[in-house]
């Protein structure tokens, strides 16, 4: 096709010379002249990277050492112990709400077979029987003062009377309480009855009258004027004491209901 060997040589070249121009067919590059073509920027980004600088910045960081890992392991730690905390605490209320729920189920159930007998269907709380106690001895303590005022005719003797009055009988107001709410004597339909109220007024001021004859001869150094003051109190109080306890019969704060079912 082609004379002479002049021909092949003329074609080889013109087809080989176009790719050489766009640089097909070269082995290699120039690093050199690349990098010298970067921004600025880029070759100070790259100087940092490649910095002990920076080399001993990202150790600091990352080792097991730093503080402020320290300091969020802390933080994370503390968080983590407040929510366990809270979770035994919804845990606690989740299990005394069921328990509720359960009660409401079984008292739906049995009040549907029969009727709960009359009596014994509530106790008191342990908080409801100190609040009663340390109201009454405010009521009483005031009576006991005007007596004691009256009869001794002293300010400093009347004080001293209510004043060991006032801690001797809460206390033990408080206790009897608590062993009257161990007897289910006089309770029906949810309430104290006025004869269970009346009982306990007079069985509590048998024990008053002791307490406050002792307490004002002590004080008055005077027997005479002691069995006043304690007389006095005994008739009045006595009425005082059944209407306190007709009050707090009403009041529902602090029963705690004890369903007796019947089939």
């Amino acid at each position: 096709m082609f004379k002479n060997r002049s021909q092949w040589l003329a074609i080889l070249i013109a087809f080989f010379l176009p790719l050489v121009s766009y640089g097909f067919g070269t082995p290699s590059f120039n690093t050199h002249a690349i990098n010298s073509r970067l921004s600025p920027s880029t070759n100070s980004v790259r100087s940092l990277k490649t910095s002990p600088l920076f080399v001993a910045s990202s150790s600091d960081v990352n080792g097991t050492d730093s503080a402020v890992i320290r300091s969020l392991d802390a933080q994370m730690k503390k968080m983590q112990r407040e929510k366990d905390k809270m979770a035994q605490k919804v845990s606690k209320y989740e299990s005394s709400l069921q328990a509720l729920k359960k009660k409401k189920m079984q008292y739906l159930d049995g009040s549907s077979l029969g009727k709960s007998p009359e009596g014994g269907n509530f106790s008191e709380t342990t908080l409801r029987s100190a609040v009663k106690a340390f109201a009454w001895r405010i009521i009483a303590g005031s009576v006991t003062f005007i007596t004691s005022l009256k009869f001794s005719g002293s300010l400093a003797t009347a004080l001293s009377i209510v004043g060991s009055d006032f801690f001797s009988k809460a206390f033990t107001m408080f206790v009897g309480e608590r062993l009257m709410n161990k007897s289910q004597a006089g309770r029906k339909a949810g309430a104290d009855s006025a004869g269970r109220s009346i009982a306990k007024a007079l069985i509590w001021r048998l024990f008053a009258i002791c307490n406050t004859l002792t307490v004002s001869f002590f004080f008055a150094k005077d027997l005479k004027m002691a069995s006043k003051i304690a007389g006095s109190d005994a008739i009045f109080k006595t009425a005082l004491m059944v209407a306190y306890e007709r009050v707090w019969a009403r009041i529902e704060w602090g029963k705690e209901y004890t369903i007796e079912f019947s089939i």
